[in-house]
């Protein structure tokens, strides 16, 4: 399987441009906004800037993406105001990978802009806020030296920047060919596979925000993890087992060939809390101030089951590498039995995907 070549036509590389906008994603979001506010305030009162440079990494271009912005502008004003210090201008730089829907964004912009303005119309000021795109995955350099305050990434960085090589022999192709992940079924090597792409991923991605950053800058990152030493629980890597269940009972029925599922494998890693502080300390120029690890109380939406919003979650992440590798025509069926396993799972015992929210600081 040409890994590269997939992951280059269905902009599969890195951060997704659609898993933070799930009900299931943004709720975890909301949940931890205290801590992002609380941290660009931090940063705002330490480095005192006439001009706040912000990223949004894998911001995607749904609702949430402008609503972020229009957050972090309403924490400065809120400390600015209560300081007696200048509101800065506000520098803000979306990324994502190149196919995001970044018109989508700016279309909305002048909506933005307009709503912002007549808000504050009673204040007499409008704060400057400018805007730009920058596409492109975040596993390596992105903006100048010192010219960032403050950088957020929410629901990315488990993403890969791609399934690692090691998976894939030249001759017996995939070694991994009973698991689209790391499962009771995977070889040692697996793993191993896994925990080095991550670690070498994850600190491309430090070390570059770290050149990136002034001094006394700060970062959030919200990423899903796992609880514990071992990569196989009844958390988030088990969300990969059901697809694969899924997957393999549509082998059963004539509709997938056993041969493409055994070459399939997701560029996902739940990295645990010790890997996240031992990668942080090694990279030596990023302070971790925060480290929390929480999970999302599963609760019926609008009448929608719990498997049927996973099943979603997944389906807007996963769809395009899925109907590249398999075909369009198995999607529909796919979701609707992955939805209603995931139900099944969840009746003989909770499923507990953990997430872990981090404060950084260059010191």
């Amino acid at each position: 399987m040409d890994v590269e070549k997939i992951f280059h036509m269905t902009g599969g590389v890195g951060e997704t441009s659609y898993s933070k906008n799930s009900s299931l994603q943004k709720k975890a979001s909301d949940k931890v906004k205290h801590i992002t506010m609380e941290a660009i305030q931090q940063v705002y009162l330490t480095t005192k800037p006439k001009s706040l440079g912000i990223a949004d990494l894998g911001c995607s271009s749904g609702p949430n993406t402008l609503s972020n912005i229009r957050e972090i502008v309403g924490a400065i004003e809120e400390i600015s105001g209560r300081t007696l210090q200048p509101l800065p201008e506000f520098r803000v730089f979306l990324n994502d990978l190149p196919t995001n829907d970044f018109n989508a964004i700016f279309k909305a912009l002048p909506d933005f802009y307009r709503n912002l303005k007549n808000e504050r119309s009673h204040l007499g000021v409008t704060p400057s806020i400018y805007v730009a795109g920058y596409p492109g995955t975040f596993y390596g350099r992105l903006f100048p030296d010192n010219s960032l305050h403050f950088i957020y990434s929410s629901y990315s960085l488990h993403w890969l920047a791609r399934v690692p090589q090691a998976l894939f022999d030249e001759t017996c192709g995939s070694i991994n060919k009973s698991s689209i992940y790391i499962s009771e079924n995977s070889p040692p090597g697996v793993a191993q596979a896994y925990s080095k792409q991550f670690q070498e991923d994850f600190s491309l991605f430090l070390h570059s925000r770290s050149k990136e950053l002034v001094c006394g800058g700060g970062m959030v990152l919200i990423l899903l993890g796992r609880n514990g030493p071992s990569h196989i629980d009844r958390g988030n890597s088990f969300f990969w087992e059901i697809l694969y269940r899924s997957l393999n009972y549509l082998v059963h029925k004539g509709a997938v060939e056993e041969e493409k599922l055994e070459s399939y494998d997701v560029h996902f890693y739940a990295p645990s809390k010790e890997e996240l502080e031992d990668l942080i300390g090694k990279e030596g120029s990023l302070q971790l101030d925060l480290l929390e690890m929480f999970e999302i109380e599963k609760e019926v939406c609008d009448g929608t089951s719990y498997g049927t919003r996973v099943a979603m979650t997944v389906r807007a992440i996963q769809e395009s590498m899925i109907a590249y590798h398999f075909g369009d025509d198995i999607i529909d069926d796919l979701f609707e039995i992955y939805g209603r396993m995931v139900d099944e799972e969840m009746a003989k015992e909770d499923i507990k995907p953990i997430t872990f929210v981090l404060g950084l600081r260059k010191l």
